[in-house]
């Protein structure tokens, strides 16, 4: 009845299936509560309405926003209502007042960058920023690197519109004692509540003053201290971190603060942690705005991950570092005053050993270290999994050094691991700990360390929380904290707005135990599934793998990168990898999740995933999303028919060996009018798209046939992959001629062999790890010999590096495969050869393959590209969105595709100029810049071509037969090569398919 209600009288969606009921289940924390169903408002007024409903059924409400939330109050048994894919509009930017008026769905980088077009600020930024919600700031009274120049949330809202669960809509914000007095006196629902509001004041003056700590960084508790009259009786700041406790939020106006324009970075290194905590007062003199504290611990978490090892190591020496942000109208000033702050320290006794970063580019990869931290100490190789839960306790930073050292000491007492890091210039502090949170032992010992910690904390004047706010991590400690007289003022407060107890019940007020609720907990038990993937970084286990995903919600971003393409096009929690991860651990878990391998709610989340494999280079804890997907695939097909698609594209290697056979006879089935639209039906394939030709000659043929090869002990083996072997052969002709000239001795495999790589996208790992074995059969002297590996396209590389350690573990011989295989430009950094390449004047783009950028970010390209003399251009272009064979499909695919070529690269593309070379090495690539703008990308290979042949660096090079060949992308063709029996490509396809031994 309440989910019809509610369809009947709201525009927006109303999602009560299970699978929407198991997204939403937990959030960042370590806490797990179904929700009971999920509204998407498109509207305030449907806002207004789900209260409403809710209101007539006695059905708790929370709203939320990112989810990013990591003391629990994102999870609960209530209906959610989630605000960021629609309501996140900036409603008014006005410069001049430096305020904004803002929806709660707002993304905070949304507001900052549209702030700094007036070198304006939201000051605080807390390590989310590319995805969390101005809506979750208010309900946590979040912070950031920035809050020591612009304080907390609190601190920068002016004004909320907000909803009572009773159905009253109204706008708060500083009240003066008269205006105070006219709204008592006017009566009615909203008299009532100042009144009363104004009597909890009162009564609890002295408390307040007395019990609340003056410290940066107190984020615990209700904020009472702003309804005290020196602080204007600010109704809205009071509202700040309750948490969605007493109303929802359906609008806010913060306050804006001026963006110094230029920043200078200095990097300071302590012998420890602790002495830099011992520093920050002093450092604080010189009014940084950003003064941030990592320890050796993190660091080390980094270099065992392989993360931002180009950041690491322009540390300077020590175990524990400061970075100190200093800001000015010019490079010149905020720089100078860097350099007086290391003037002083200088001729300290005990000074640190610093470094000065004034490139921004520099301090950008520098500050990557700190945002990243959550992520790369949660799971680090060899160590149990770290959680939260005592996670962002403060203090007064004058007070930090000491306490750091109490709190490894209670740590050390307990056996507990964690690293130490945080905003030291509030006296905040940021860790993850080891606790075990699975057997009754293990809680009982995390519950009496919380215990001890929060004493601990007390002792030094701090608060239980400096930023991520009570939830249910700390909720249960307040009366600690406050006394039981301000806990039951906390009561008070709540019952003024939410006399029923209907908005988001348990959390801060009358609150859950901490032990209770856990996500995992002694009832923890997920099967031991057998799996195709060793997975060996996660004990071969698919259950710990998805216990990865610790819900920072980075996936979430939309503004940079890759991760997550399908998230960046639909703005759907399903798509982001976290969705996905937490639905692959609902469905271990088994309710409310029951369909195990056959799943439909995870076959969905999953049928968008692009597999670019994004996830497992930007996400801080490398969730392989690519990987758990051709798993679940897998099992879910077992004994199943396949869709089209995964006959037509995914056999791609089969159909491309039949093709080559008459290669005529194909192109005239795949471009005659009506015979084509037919093999695209065959096929699934989209019908915008159009097909591409098979190249008449292959590139194995071509050097089958050509004269002798180079004499050299410098030898190397050329991949003929499939796509460049029977579509593109000019670009491995080219690199054959660009490695000989360089001095190569280059040779190819005896017998046509392939990765296998769209296998992987349809689940056929069967026959995937029968080719794999192949290669190794076939290449073992090779192997053994240690001959490098060349390979042109980049997906072929990223198969070896990644799929077939994943299969393969205990192989020797695939670990030395997977050593072996480079990528053209990286072979010719490792040789040292650059200096052999003539140089090639002009301008280009270069856009990565997805694979490349998530699994060999040292690919090379940048660094041969500049030796050529290139004025390049590097757009943060994501995902293609081709994807493979994902961007040919009809339906949904073919839609994302083009979404996601829309958001940077497509349109960098057509704004480049005609002799603008294009760049990239990836196939799909090629084809959704070619279909997309109808212009034409090379590849690396041909580009160093046109160099070691003198000839001018011009766009869109034909092949040396002076015809444009159509075939840049040989997933369309295969819908060619399957209809070269009248279509009997599916339906060979569809035989294939019930042969499960073999796929």
């Amino acid at each position: 009845m309440l989910e019809s209600e509610l369809r009947a009288a709201i525009a927006g969606e109303v999602r009560f299936d299970d699978g929407s009921r198991a997204l939403y289940a937990t959030d960042a924390s370590n806490y797990r509560q179904v929700p009971i169903g999920v509204v998407i408002p498109r509207t305030i007024d449907d806002v207004a309405a789900t209260v409403a409903v809710c209101r007539g059924f006695g059905a708790p409400v929370l709203a939320r926003g990112g989810g990013t939330s990591l003391a629990g109050q994102c999870c609960n048994v209530a209906v959610v209502l989630d605000f960021s894919k629609h309501l996140n509009r900036i409603l008014d930017l006005d410069p001049q007042a430096r305020r904004a008026r803002i929806e709660p769905g707002l993304v905070l980088d949304d507001l900052r960058d549209a702030a700094e077009a007036h070198r304006l600020t939201f000051g605080p930024d807390p390590a989310t920023h590319t995805h969390c919600t101005l809506g979750g700031m208010i309900g946590n009274n979040s912070c950031g690197v920035h809050s020591v120049m612009a304080g907390k949330t609190d601190d920068n809202v002016e004004e909320l519109e907000v909803l009572t669960y009773d159905g009253l809509r109204l706008r708060v914000g500083a009240t003066s004692e008269e205006e105070l007095e006219r709204i008592v006196r006017a009566g009615g629902r909203r008299g009532e509540i100042y009144a009363r509001l104004r009597a909890l004041r009162d009564r609890y003056a002295h408390l307040i003053r007395e019990k609340y700590p003056d410290i940066p960084r107190r984020v615990s508790g209700y904020n009472l201290p702003a309804l005290l009259p020196e602080n204007g009786f600010h109704v809205a700041r009071s509202l700040v971190g309750s948490e969605g406790t007493c109303v929802t939020v359906l609008e806010a106006t913060v306050r804006l603060v001026p963006s110094p324009p230029a920043r200078t970075l200095l990097v300071l290194g302590y012998p420890d942690v602790y002495t830099a905590a011992d520093h920050t007062s002093e450092i604080l003199e010189f009014s940084p705005i950003g003064l941030e504290g990592i320890d050796d611990v993190l660091v080390e978490s980094l270099r065992r991950k392989g993360l931002h090892a180009e950041s690491v190591h322009l540390l300077p020496e020590g175990r524990g570092w400061l970075l100190v942000e200093l800001g000015g109208e010019s490079r010149e000033e905020s720089e100078a005053r860097a350099r007086r702050l290391m003037a002083v320290l200088r001729d300290k006794p005990d000074g640190p050993s610093m470094a000065l970063f004034d490139d921004p580019s520099q301090a950008k990869t520098l500050w990557k270290v700190r945002e990243s931290a959550l992520g790369a100490t949660a799971h680090v190789p060899g160590q149990p999994p770290a959680w939260e839960g005592w996670e962002d306790s403060a203090v007064a930073p004058a007070k930090l050094g000491g306490y750091l050292r109490e709190l490894r000491k209670l740590m050390d007492r307990y056996d507990y691991g964690c690293s130490l890091y945080g905003h030291f210039g509030d006296g905040c502090v940021h860790t993850r700990i080891d606790f075990d949170l699975v057997t009754e032992a293990g809680i009982r010992k995390f519950r009496a360390f919380v215990e001890d910690a929060a004493d601990l904390v007390l002792r030094f004047g701090g608060s239980l929380s400096g930023e991520h706010g009570d939830g249910q991590s700390r909720a249960e400690l307040l009366p600690r904290m406050f006394g039981p007289e301000l806990v039951q003022a906390f009561r008070e407060l709540k019952a003024i707005w939410d006399p029923d107890g209907r908005m988001n019940p348990g959390k801060i007020v009358d609150p859950y135990r901490l032990d209770e609720n856990l996500r995992l907990g002694t009832g923890y038990g997920p099967p031991r599934l057998r799996t195709h993937f060793q997975l060996p970084d996660d004990d071969g286990s698919l259950a710990r793998a998805t216990l990865r995903c610790v819900g920072v919600g980075a996936c979430r971003k939309t503004g940079s990168g890759t991760m997550c393409p399908s998230y960046m096009a639909t703005r759907e929690e399903m798509h982001s990898t976290r969705g996905r991860a937490r639905l692959l651990f609902e469905m271990l878990e088994g309710d409310p999740l029951t369909g195990g391998w056959r799943d439909e709610h995870v076959k969905e989340a999953l049928d968008l995933c692009l597999a670019c494999k994004a996830c497992k280079g930007e996400c801080p804890v490398e969730v392989d999303m690519a990987t758990y997907k051709a798993e679940f695939l897998s099992h879910y097909y077992a004994g199943r028919l396949r869709p089209r698609p995964a006959y037509a594209f995914g056999l791609i290697y089969r159909w491309a060996r039949l093709a080559a056979h008459a290669p005529r006879l194909v192109n005239f089935f795949s471009q005659t009018p009506g015979l084509r639209d037919l093999a695209k039906r065959a096929a699934g394939m989209a019908p915008e798209r159009s097909i591409p030709a098979f190249a008449s000659t292959t590139f194995r043929a071509w050097f089958a046939r050509r004269g002798p090869h180079n004499e050299s002990t410098r030898r190397v083996l050329l991949w003929p992959d499939t796509f460049n072997n029977h579509f593109h052969p000019e670009v491995a002709e080219a690199a054959v001629e660009v490695l000989e000239r360089l001095g190569y001795d280059v040779d190819i495999p005896r017998r046509p062999l392939c990765c296998g790589r769209p296998l992987y996208d349809y689940g056929m790992l069967h026959l995937a790890k029968h080719q794999l074995r192949e290669i190794l059969d076939e290449l073992r002297d090779e192997i053994r010999a240690g001959t490098p590996i060349v390979a042109l396209e980049p997906s072929c590389a990223a198969v070896f590096r990644d799929e077939l350690i994943n299969l393969f573990s205990q192989d020797e011989d695939a670990r030395r495969l997977s050593q072996q295989v480079f990528l053209l430009s990286e072979l010719l950094v490792r040789d040292g050869t650059l200096d052999r390449l003539p140089p090639l004047r002009g301008r280009a783009l270069f856009h990565g393959h997805c694979h490349q950028k998530a699994l060999i970010p040292r690919d090379g390209v940048k660094e041969v590209l500049e030796k050529l003399g290139l004025e390049v251009e590097f757009p943060d272009s994501g995902c293609c969105g081709m994807a493979g064979s994902f961007g040919f499909e009809a339906g949904e695919h073919y839609e994302v595709s083009v979404a996601c070529g829309e958001r940077v690269l497509l349109p960098a593309v057509r704004a480049a100029a005609p002799d603008t070379l294009l760049i990239a090495d990836g196939f799909s690539c090629h084809e959704q810049i070619a279909q997309g703008t109808g212009r034409r990308a090379l590849h690396l290979a041909q580009v160093l071509r046109m160099a070691c042949e003198g000839r001018e660096a011009r766009p869109g090079e034909l092949p040396e037969n002076g015809k444009r060949r159509d075939a840049d992308v040989p997933w369309a063709a295969m819908a060619a090569a399957g209809a070269v029996g009248m279509l009997a490509g599916w339906l060979a396809g569809s035989a294939l398919g019930r042969r499960r031994s073999r796929l």
